[in-house]
């Protein structure tokens, strides 16, 4: 009874005409920038950050929310239209749902892909209802040294499930941390790492890092790169799948949506890795695997439902424990900041028109987005016309106004703008930005809580291992080190993202 009035409660929020607005808005950008490749929900967030301090806290994450699982839906149409997938959770989606379209089915193909987001969303919604008061309160039980040990955890999970190298990995890992210490150090009042440079002594600019990362490094490797897009022109049909769709369709569909839920709970998990798993866990099962990368309609429906699933679940460490699972999470933080909002249990009691607004506003979501795609699919592919060239000044121009505007100050632009030289760098030498800002985001509250955990032990850091709680999840930690060691999970890990 409690959690159905928690509900109500929700959907009161998410109902009133302004957040029915924002949600709209945000499934209608998501939707966009998961159809136009190049751009994604990180990117997008990221240059989105700035207009957020204008809205209210509840509309302006319902928003960031609808962008992130709304561009899983829009990925899928110009994956199976194009062979161009708009979003790195699409990837797969393209193996075979464009070899479909090619064959005359692009109809059906897009109808599997839209009814297993939406199954998925609906159910990862409803479980992330469900796990968040238990896991809430199991997160009051936690002191500064339960803390400290989940978010090395964290760290630790993103690094292994990222994909590429897991040296470069933990390399920006740190160069994220590093970066976080920047500014006045809170006990003593000193400067760190500033070079007296005035502007730094209250730290760097999260909005700056996020958006010269993503924003600035992904408009100059887009430029840079040649556009070339075979667009599928026939003219969509039959988008209702027959029987035989709906039979093969449905399993697959319901066990990416379960593997997806769970991906999306982990460390470094999240829509990308789940739709991975999705896809390889298909081919594994199904009795016919010669069809899989010649237009399977399994091949669609489970990365697609395992996608859109883990998008919603990696919400539950957010706003249950306050710890972000990967990078578009570590935006959400840096939103929830802006408007001086602690993530973490205490916004369920603190601020639960936010809380429970944002859970229910993702059965909404997931019914608008239903509406928004198959209808408007010729207007998607119409928009895969248009050049970048025209593009990309209007979004830089958009980035620095939106830079200068929350502090009236050129250096946020002007720093900025190095971080996106930095991104590009990073860009061309394989080194994924994801965890630097990870560990930007995490890095101060673990020399919070470190901190914290010494001053309560009189300095002793024995009290990271005499506890518990804090001494299994750096066994949990140590553990997946070990794991990820091992000559053949190394190689079955490789393999995977090389096969995806």
């Amino acid at each position: 009874m409690e959690l159905l009035s928690h509900l109500a409660l929700g959907f009161e929020t998410a109902l009133s005409l302004q957040n029915l607005f924002y949600a709209f808005v945000g499934c209608l950008l998501g939707t966009l920038i998961g159809v136009l490749p190049g751009l994604g929900p990180s990117t997008t967030i990221a240059m989105l950050l700035p207009i957020t301090y204008t809205l209210q806290p509840v509309a302006a994450l319902i928003m960031l929310a609808g962008i992130y699982y709304g561009a899983q839906y829009g990925g899928s149409t110009t994956a199976i239209l194009v062979n161009l997938p708009g979003e790195s959770s699409s990837v797969v989606t393209a193996i075979d749902g464009y070899l479909r379209a090619r064959t005359g089915r692009a109809g059906a193909a897009l109808a599997t892909a839209g009814i297993s987001s939406f199954i998925a969303g609906c159910f990862a919604t409803l479980v992330l209802a469900a796990f968040a008061v238990p896991m809430a309160e199991l997160a009051f039980n936690f002191g500064p040294a339960e803390y400290f040990s989940l978010m090395v955890l964290g760290l630790v999970g993103a690094v292994v499930l990222a994909s590429g190298s897991l040296v470069k990995a933990i390399g920006m890992i740190l160069l994220g941390l590093v970066l976080g210490l920047v500014g006045t150090d809170v006990n003593s009042g000193v400067a760190r790492y500033s070079f007296n440079i005035p502007e730094l002594t209250d730290g760097i600019n999260f909005v700056g890092v996020a958006m010269g990362i993503f924003g600035f490094a992904e408009i100059i490797t887009n430029v840079e790169q040649r556009e070339h897009r075979e667009t599928f022109t026939n003219k969509v049909t039959n988008l209702f799948p027959t029987r035989d769709d709906f039979r093969r369709m449905m399993p697959a569909a319901l066990r990416g949506t379960a593997l997806g839920t769970v991906l999306g709970i982990l460390p470094g998990g999240g829509a990308t890795l789940s739709s991975f798993a999705a896809y390889t866990l298909e081919k594994k099962l199904s009795k016919r695997n010669a069809e899989f990368g010649h237009g399977a309609i399994e091949g669609v429906a489970g990365p697609e439902a395992a996608n859109n699933a883990g998008a919603q679940t990696s919400f539950v460490p957010l706003l249950t424990l306050g710890i972000p699972s990967n990078v578009v999470m570590a935006l959400m933080v840096g939103a929830m900041t802006i408007h001086n909002i602690q993530p973490g249990p205490q916004v369920m009691t603190s601020n639960p028109e936010l809380f429970w607004g944002l859970i229910a506003s993702m059965w909404v979501g997931n019914a608008m987005l239903i509406v928004l795609n198959l209808p408007l699919i010729g207007l998607w592919v119409k928009l895969l016309k248009v050049p970048y060239r025209y593009l990309y000044p209007a979004i830089l121009v958009f980035c620095c106004i939106g830079v200068y505007s929350i502090n009236n100050n050129t250096f946020d632009v002007f720093m900025t703008a190095g971080f996106g030289v930095l991104g590009y760098v990073f860009s061309r030498c394989g080194m994924e930005p994801a965890p630097l800002l990870l560990g930007f985001v995490l890095g101060p509250m673990m020399e919070e809580n470190l901190r914290r955990a010494l001053l309560l032990s009189r300095g002793e850091f024995s009290t990271l291992v005499t506890r518990p709680l804090s001494l299994g999840l750096l066994l949990a930690t140590l553990a997946l080190l070990v794991i990820v060691a091992l000559p053949a999970i190394k190689k079955t890990r490789e393999d995977a993202f090389q096969e995806a």
